[in-house]
């Protein structure tokens, strides 16, 4: 029994020693005298501390040996903190290094005792082994902190996909900015499964473009996405090469694969099977039972979303192709002019609306343009929508005015029983001579979009929307004359393009005539303009007809250029603008000697028009041709009666226009036209003498 120690007497006698005491409470004290700076321990805090009774001395800094320099020091803080604050107490958390493995951490929770006169004298405590306590913490720490991740993984792509409604949606979700990171992965592939085959629909991540060629196969068992889909199984693969000995066609491949690990995953909703999911991983090379949970979960996430999605576009395309069979086929072509249409479905699934357009080819060479939209957002609206634009375009070929043909159209919806009503602006235009004659049942009315860039809202008088007026008993639709020069362009469109809920109407207008006012001339051009102006709008619930029609441009010839310019009554500002385009038009014709004079007789004639007629006036500015090169200047407007000669007092300010013709014109006259007249003169050499057959003003 020689060399046996006093602890190993005691375990072979079954005695419990400070060892077996402390696996049992792993707990030890001390007595610490300050006067003295002497320190007892029992032999569990020995142990403790990883000291045996025979090498310790009693010396505070003995018993601190094993601490790292900066715990040591960070311990003597505590203490001496405590001791000189006039603390009754301290504890204290460190790690102790081992020889032979990881560090064992100690808790110290001591007591001051001091003197009546507030000395401390003596620390008495327990020292306690946590090491167990630490390690199961960290444990758990890291347990909660995988499923926090998991749990956000979770969150993230369930909040991402909430969003998606159709399967491009879907696939943004997962393949744009921040897709890969919500899924906790480094690569995607996507596919569905279409008539026999498996289309790879999206590919995202580093050296995933490889794949490129794989996008179409056949459904068969020969590639592990494929084999996932038709098993129902999912597949988790740590070992590349392993995989390419299964899957020998696709082994060419994966050495060009920048990834270690992977899970295919099948998309199943419903018990039907959509297609399939790979979720490829950098630094992963095993899947324990939490990280195969996520990636089903995901899985499952993702085929509801794709399902909803899948659905969606299939309703879209049932809608919007019943819809499409309700709208004009083909444009006509037309003379004088061009037409450009534009039609965009609210994305709503089934819930389809009844706007359209029509463009109608009327007698005479007329042409009529309209555009509505039936009350609601449904199959029924557009079925509608496609009946009354049959009876209006009926109406319209009849050769009957505006207002009738609202008129009519509007009892015809009041005899279908619908309860529904319909609004829209319909018009009747001669390209010829650019008169229009339009009419509005509830709708927004035009917009024209004059040649120096001006966009006007005429304000057309409006009767009830169609089918209400009838019901009521108030079918006039009073109509409005316009005119529309050479080269200018009028817009007509549905609500949806300019109506937003909680926004107001007027700023959706200016908007619009914004737009319209920045675009290009030609008609395509411009519809094309304002479509990709006002996208975003027309991402709303509502859907959008757009009609755009340009009467062409009559800028003559380069030996007798021309310019048209409509002035509008209410445009005090057109006034200046037209003598200022006067001007600058004769300026750069090469005749500046003309532009003062040709100037000032613009201001006249139209202010003689503006004050004493009702409307605006069409401004004609022309060089006519050679052997007397001179300008023409013309004014039309709707008035049929004709200016008079007056002798004006000293004091009068007004009544000299005619007299100023007289002065600084070469010739000038009055003719009729159509449903007015034209107020011309010439400036420049006289060839004949002036034509004074018109009554003077």
């Amino acid at each position: 029994m020689g060399g046996m120690t006093e602890e190993d007497r005691h375990t072979r006698n079954g005695e419990i020693g400070p060892a077996e005491w402390l696996a049992m409470n792993r707990t030890g004290s001390f007595d610490w005298d300050l006067d003295t700076d002497t320190i007892d321990v029992d032999s569990s805090g020995l142990l403790v501390f990883g000291l045996s009774p025979d090498a310790f001395d009693g010396r505070p800094t003995t018993l601190v040996t094993r601490l790292a320099a900066g715990e040591r020091d960070r311990l003597n803080e505590v203490v001496r903190q405590a001791v000189t604050g006039g603390e009754v107490s301290y504890t204290a958390h460190f790690p102790i290094p081992q020889d032979d493995g990881p560090p064992h951490w100690t808790h110290v929770q001591a007591r001051i005792l001091r003197s009546p006169d507030g000395w401390a004298r003596r620390i008495v405590g327990v020292v306690r082994d946590t090491t167990a306590e630490v390690t199961r913490f960290a444990f758990v720490q890291e347990l909660e902190k995988r499923r926090e991740v998991q749990t956000n993984i979770v969150e993230r792509t369930t909040n991402a996909l909430s969003r998606a409604v159709t399967v491009d949606d879907v696939t943004a979700a997962l393949t744009g900015p921040g897709g890969l990171a919500r899924l906790g992965a480094d690569g995607l592939a996507l596919g569905l499964v279409e008539n026999g085959s498996l289309n790879i629909i999206a590919l995202s991540g580093e050296s995933l473009d490889v794949l490129d060629d794989l996008r179409v196969r056949r459904l068969d068992r020969g590639f592990p996405l494929a084999e996932a889909v038709l098993s129902g199984r999912p597949r988790f693969v740590s070992s590349f090469p392993s995989l390419g000995k299964d899957f020998p066609q696709l082994a060419p491949y994966l050495a060009r694969l920048q990834f270690r690990a992977a899970c295919y995953l099948p998309l199943v909703a419903q018990a039907r099977s959509l297609g399939g999911m790979v979720l490829f991983y950098r630094g992963r090379t095993s899947f324990n039972a939490d990280e195969r949970n996520l990636a089903l979960g995901l899985a499952a996430i993702v085929a509801q979303s794709l399902q909803r999605a899948i659905l969606f576009d299939e309703e879209r395309e049932l809608a919007t192709g019943l819809q499409a069979t309700m709208l004009p086929r083909r444009i006509p072509a037309i003379s004088g002019g061009e037409i450009a249409v534009r039609y965009h479905a609210a994305w709503s699934g089934r819930q389809v609306g009844g706007d359209w357009y029509d463009v109608i080819p009327l007698p005479r060479g007329r042409v009529g343009v309209v555009v509505g939209d039936v009350q609601g957002h449904d199959t029924h609206a557009a079925a509608i929508m496609g009946q009354l634009r049959i009876a209006l375009r009926a109406y319209a070929g009849e050769g009957h005015a505006p207002s009738t043909v609202l008129a009519r159209a509007s009892r015809f919806l009041a005899e279908l029983d619908t309860n529904r009503f319909a609004t829209c602006t319909y018009a009747q235009v001669d390209l010829g001579s650019g008169t229009l004659r339009a009419v509005r049942a509830g709708h927004l009315g035009p917009l024209i979009r004059h040649n120096d860039g001006r966009v006007g809202q005429p304000n057309l008088r409006g009767g009830l929307p169609l089918g209400l007026a009838t019901v009521f008993g108030d079918e006039e639709f009073p109509e409005t004359r316009l005119d529309l020069v050479p080269g200018e362009t009028l817009v007509l469109c549905t609500d949806g393009l300019v109506e937003q809920p909680g926004s107001d109407i007027e700023a959706g207008l200016a908007a619009l005539s914004d737009a319209i006012a920045s675009g290009p001339p030609q008609a395509e051009a411009l519809a094309d303009h304002l479509s990709e102006r006002l996208w975003e709008r027309w991402g709303s619930g509502d859907d959008v007809a757009l009609l755009v029609l340009r009467r062409s441009p009559d800028p003559g010839t380069p030996k007798a250029p021309r310019i048209h310019q409509y002035i509008h009554q209410a445009d005090p500002q057109g006034l200046s603008d037209a003598r200022t385009a006067v001007g600058q038009a004769l300026r750069d014709w090469g005749m500046p000697e003309l532009a003062d004079d040709a100037e000032l007789m613009t201001g006249e004639l139209l202010v003689n028009v503006l004050l004493h007629t009702e409307g605006g006036a069409v401004l004609t500015l022309e060089v006519l041709p050679e052997p007397v090169r001179r300008v023409r200047l013309s004014v039309q407007d709707r008035s049929s009666a004709w200016p008079r000669r007056r002798t004006p007092g000293e004091a009068a300010t007004s009544g000299r226009g005619l007299m100023l013709l007289d002065a600084l014109a070469t010739r000038w006259g009055v003719e009729p036209r159509g449903e007015g007249k034209a107020v011309w003169c010439e400036i420049g050499p006289a060839t004949v003498p002036a034509d004074t057959t018109a009554s003077g003003a």
